[in-house]
């Protein structure tokens, strides 16, 4: 689980040679006739399909905005989800993870030659089990789940983090610090760190699930989803954290200074808002929401300058859209979506041109 994975279950060791699954590298043969963009899509353009099949998502730029690192789990060639990068085009698919466990929350270092991601396979080479329904639609945050660095082939895995419970949702800024989601101080909050894994702060200090964080451009705000708690809710919440579950229902978009100073509500829509990034001038804030449907079932990506005002869909496919990322340069959004799938509940990465 990274930045709140809503569709069906998508989360020092080194890779001697990268496993590139036959349906990922299928591309070209599978590209639709048909058009993959949605009426009243108009800040998109030239939608392209990059995956075909199984469970795809979070999809983030390197910071020379040539490759993209995702994560992926189509059976049987993968057992749950793997860190996989490739380039823009959707070629050139490699394997970065160990195989083992289960593994979520790819980024690129901005040096371009290391990425991090957080895996489970220090805890067991076998994948975490999915949690009981027992308590209602929870989902798991893995106690196993650690934060580690590698080189961009996957080599010299080296762990950033050793804490007892989840640490995950890493992101890193501009000058390469790392901003992350733990539950090392019992509740889930959002901390900081050196590239290294040194210099550990907590940002957050919040009752509630604070967590999903990326820098903006600049490096001086970051941008989050959360939702503060108290009374049933919270008790409710606390009960569930202590069993390494979470109930994710509602939640806000959040904005705070670098070092977690002046915390401010960006969205009250009530629902389920999550995965925010910047725009690259730092202005707005793009997401991914079910506000507008009154089952909450489907998620489509919402514009919204940083003071709250001026909210606009973008998407306006009938299932899911959500993880969206604006490259460096700010002309092109990579998202997931269920859109085109090939079988029900499949999640493909797609990349568009952005037209402001």
């Amino acid at each position: 689980m990274k930045r709140l994975l809503l569709v069906s279950g998508l989360a020092a060791v080194t890779c001697a040679t990268a496993f590139v699954p036959p349906s990922l590298s299928a591309r070209a043969a599978q590209v639709p006739a048909v058009s993959l963009l949605m009426p009243g899509e108009k800040h998109l353009a030239n939608l392209t399909q990059l995956t075909f099949g199984g469970e795809n998502a979070e999809a983030y730029f390197s910071f020379d905005g040539t490759r993209l690192i995702f994560q992926s789990h189509r059976p049987p060639e993968t057992s749950c989800d793997q860190q996989f990068t490739m380039k823009i085009d959707g070629s050139d698919v490699k394997r970065v993870s160990t195989g083992t466990g289960r593994v979520t929350c790819g980024y690129f270092y901005p040096d371009g030659k290391h990425i991090l991601f957080a895996s489970t396979h220090l805890g067991g080479a076998a994948c975490p089990p999915n949690p009981s329904m027992a308590r209602g639609y929870v989902w798991p945050v893995y106690p196993s789940y650690d934060i580690f660095r590698a080189n961009t082939d996957g080599s010299g895995l080296t762990p950033l983090t050793s804490t007892p419970g989840y640490d995950a949702e890493a992101t890193i800024g501009p000058d390469g610090r790392i901003v992350f989601t733990s539950v090392r101080d019992g509740d889930m909050e959002i901390y900081s760190m050196k590239g290294d894994g040194t210099d550990v702060r907590r940002l957050t200090h919040r009752p509630g699930p604070d967590g999903g964080p990326f820098y903006s451009r600049d490096g001086k705000q970051i941008v989050f989803r959360g939702r503060p708690s108290e009374g049933a809710e919270l008790a409710d919440y606390t009960s569930l954290l202590k069993d390494g579950l979470w109930r994710p229902t509602t939640l806000e978009i959040y904005v705070m200074n670098a070092d977690g100073s002046n915390v401010r509500q960006v969205t009250r829509l009530g629902k389920a808002s999550f995965a925010p990034y910047f725009t690259p001038d730092g202005r707005k804030i793009i997401f991914a929401s079910n506000s507008h449907d009154p089952k909450g079932r489907d998620f489509d990506l919402y514009l919204v300058n940083v003071d709250g005002t001026g909210l606009e869909r973008v998407t306006w496919n009938p299932t899911f859209d959500s993880f969206p990322m604006f490259s460096p340069d700010g002309k092109k959004l990579v998202f997931a979506s269920n859109r085109n799938a090939a079988q029900e509940g499949d999640t493909n990465v797609f990349i568009a041109d952005w037209v402001n």
